[in-house]
């Protein structure tokens, strides 16, 4: 049986070392710049909404974006933004939903 490829990957907002990232709205700004990337391009007012491609959302009490691969397909350099700004903040990148962490 083939396994199939995922749809989006996550970037989740606590550091390969464990540490949460900040600032606390970080997931927001980035949807927020990713904004004019969407199904039929920019349009007047677009920037007033999230890109169905990168959504910002909280798992448990961790900010994540997920990011869409349709978004690769529509501008790969948007597509590399993305993954570039999680390399560059040290972020952890998954391709499954990540678990809710247990509440303390």
């Amino acid at each position: 049986m083939l396994s199939k490829s995922p749809q989006e990957i996550y970037i989740i907002g606590v550091t390969r070392s464990g540490k949460t990232f900040r600032p606390s709205d970080w997931a927001e700004r980035l949807a927020g710049v990713m904004s004019q990337f969407r199904p039929g391009g920019p349009r007047p007012g677009s920037h007033l909404g999230y890109s169905p491609w990168c959504t910002p959302t909280s798992i448990g009490n961790v900010k994540c974006v997920i990011i869409h691969h349709d978004l690769r397909d529509y501008d790969v350099m948007a597509w590399d933004f993305c993954l570039n700004f999680a390399k560059d903040n040290d972020l952890q990148v998954s391709d499954t939903r990540p678990e809710a962490p247990p509440k303390k």
